[in-house]
């Protein structure tokens, strides 16, 4: 087994590849306007009790899950496959991933568009016509229409029709879109009988729930160019986002070579360095304008090096154990003697 092919499956594709978006050609419309036909006249059959109210009551009376009760364990479990939670899960995950490979969110955005309609069309028809299942029927023979139900047309088979039909609409080669539509058509097909098998939907349920989903997947060309439009949003947004971040961690300095004062907080002045900020400035001393001690001339080196204030400006120091009070000395009053 070459593990290689099934590794290199895994890895993104350099280049996003070009998908071929269907379109509504003259075949997908004639499809669609012959469903709609079909999805009316469902209806109508069960708003004035027709045969079809009749062939709903013989196959709930005939029960089948007690006829094959042996397949009961099994189709329990099938029938998830209708369920709109988990299914919407699996195929998310797949398609998610599609998505990364190919560097595009259009599949993701083709379910969720898929899975809204899906909502809002088969939502609505289920409250606005309120019939009742199978094991809530008051009257044999009727309709049980308007009587606050929601089990027409069966969520269960639309959703499998639309879940995993939306599979084989988004295949990006022949064979795969004729494999996989195979298996959907497979697949929506035994989750309707089973919702009939378990006694859970009329036959007039499962047939309205298949019509109502294939109306939703030959219905999606015209929403492409929706789709397209919100894919490019959304990649607009994505790179400014990154083009915000990368600005942000690669901010220049300031001008003038300062430091950020948030990383560099500046110290809070003394007293001392306030009374050095207070007094007058010093004029700066040349070497020729010093006083001569002792032959020689003091440099502006050897004054700009030892800065000191002026005498009168020291304060006065107390020799270590004497007892006078210091008193301030006159400019003119001698130095006191060092000590022996």
């Amino acid at each position: 087994m070459r593990t290689d092919r099934i590794f290199a499956r895994l890895d993104r594709e350099p280049e996003p590849p070009k998908i071929e978006i269907p379109g509504m050609s003259r075949t997908r419309t004639a499809l669609f306007g012959s469903t709609l036909a079909f999805y009316i006249a469902i209806v109508w059959a069960v708003l004035i009790t027709s045969w079809l109210v009749a062939l709903d009551w013989k196959i709930m009376l005939f029960r089948p899950y007690e006829q094959w009760p042996q397949l009961h364990a099994f189709l329990d479990y099938f029938v998830v496959l209708g369920q709109r939670g988990p299914t919407a899960v699996m195929v998310a995950a797949w398609l998610g991933w599609r998505s990364w490979r190919q560097h595009t969110l259009r599949p993701l955005l083709t379910l969720g568009a898929s899975l809204l309609l899906l909502n809002v069309t088969v939502g609505a028809v289920k409250l606005g016509l309120g019939r009742r299942g199978p094991h809530y029927a008051t009257e044999i023979g009727s309709a049980e229409m308007f009587a606050g139900g929601d089990i027409f047309p069966s969520g269960h088979t639309a959703n499998a029709v639309v879940t995993w039909g939306i599979l084989a609409y988004l295949a990006t080669t022949p064979r795969a879109r004729r494999w996989l539509s195979v298996l959907s058509a497979v697949v929506a097909l035994g989750v309707g009988a089973t919702t009939v098998y378990l006694g859970t939907h009329w036959v007039s349920d499962v047939l309205l729930g298949w019509a109502a989903g294939l109306l939703i997947l030959l219905s999606l060309p015209w929403f492409e160019p929706l789709i397209g439009r919100t894919e490019a949003w959304v990649f607009a947004v994505r790179e400014s986002w990154r083009t915000r971040r990368r600005l942000g961690a690669a901010r220049p300095a300031p001008a003038g070579g300062r430091l950020s004062p948030a990383l560099f907080p500046q110290r809070q002045p003394t007293a001392r360095n306030a009374a050095q900020a207070d007094s007058p400035a010093r004029e700066p001393v040349t070497a020729g304008s010093g006083r001569a001690a002792g032959g020689a001339t003091r440099t502006a080196v050897h004054l700009t090096q030892r800065p000191h204030t002026a005498r009168s400006e020291r304060p006065p120091v107390t020799p270590a154990g004497s007892r006078r009070t210091p008193t301030a000395r006159g400019p003119h009053a001698p130095a006191p003697r060092p000590g022996r």
